[in-house]
């Protein structure tokens, strides 16, 4: 079997590109600026998460190939899933018959069943499926926790991710990402460093497993519908926002409009809380993360 030697970053785009003409509707715009492939690769080992023989790394929409090379040279058990057929094709070509521990798979990571053990998630990410894939990362992370996530996206997304800039990235995003991880904003990735060049710039982004004392015991699940529901009118004031019901209350275990109602006449009216008074006439995004994390507690404590 041959050895990855010989490979770069270039010649696996040109390869490809050579093939096919990349889609817009699936967010093909390929990796070349072997500088971002690198710092990605360093960030592993500056968050204490380097990556081993021992490491299994999910990467989402491979492409090319050209991130997927690196990993494999850093000895990691790699499955990428690809959705895009002639990208699987070229990646069994380029890397089918080489000295690798490559798993490929050609499927829709968002509705497809991840595999087991993964300890990192790194990908540039299609910008259309960022905020699906962000989820389904938090989704894998109760149940099999990932030492590091490694991502590329849109620099909006990333500052929303992070909630940069107050109050016009705070949102349901940024607040259920804080529940489970510490987010850090890395380098800026021009437009030049694709091929082809998309029209927005993007963003490395690190999500590294954090435990929040103050989130512990809060129901998540509540958490996450309650603050999607606050943001789907975030001009509204929150005593206006919290005295209709989310819409899918009932998706949570031993809940209802009634039970909702009774809860949250009695945070309304309550004076014990620990908040800024004339809190229920803020509107979200001027609330900080405990602060949701208050009511939440609040309202399921009825």
């Amino acid at each position: 079997m041959e050895s990855l030697e010989g490979l770069d970053t270039r010649l696996l785009v040109d390869l490809l590109r050579d093939r096919i003409n990349p889609s817009r509707l699936l967010g093909q715009h390929y990796l070349v600026d072997e500088e971002v492939i690198e710092r990605t690769m360093r960030l592993t080992e500056e968050f204490d998460s380097p990556l081993s023989s021992n490491s299994h790394v999910l990467e989402v929409g491979p492409g090319p190939g050209s991130l997927t090379l690196e990993l494999l040279r850093s000895h990691s058990n790699v499955t990428a899933i690809e959705i895009d057929k002639q990208s699987v094709e070229h990646l069994e070509r380029v890397f089918g018959e080489r000295k690798c521990t490559l798993i490929l798979e050609e499927a829709d990571a968002v509705s497809e069943r991840w595999p087991k053990g993964i300890t990192h998630v790194i990908s540039n990410l299609p910008y259309q499926i960022s905020s699906p894939i962000i989820d389904r990362i938090t989704k894998y992370h109760h149940f099999e926790p990932i030492q590091l996530s490694i991502l590329l996206v849109q620099e909006e997304f990333a500052h929303r991710m992070a909630m940069f800039s107050a109050p016009y990235d705070i949102g349901p995003l940024g607040l259920n990402l804080w529940l489970d991880f510490d987010v850090s904003l890395d380098r800026r990735v021009s437009p030049s460093s694709f091929s082809p060049s998309p029209r927005v710039q993007s963003r490395l982004v690190v999500l590294k497993p954090a435990i929040r004392s103050e989130a512990e015991g809060t129901n998540k699940q509540l958490f996450r519908i309650i603050t999607k529901h606050c943001f789907s009118n975030r001009r509204r004031k929150m005593r206006t926002l919290l005295s209709k019901p989310p819409s899918r209350i009932s998706r949570v275990s031993g809940w209802h409009r009634e039970r909702w109602s009774k809860s949250v006449t009695k945070l309304l009216s309550s004076k014990s809380l620990d908040m800024e008074d004339g809190w229920a006439n803020l509107r979200p995004e001027n609330l900080e993360p405990i602060d949701w994390i208050t009511i939440v507690n609040e309202i399921s404590s009825e």
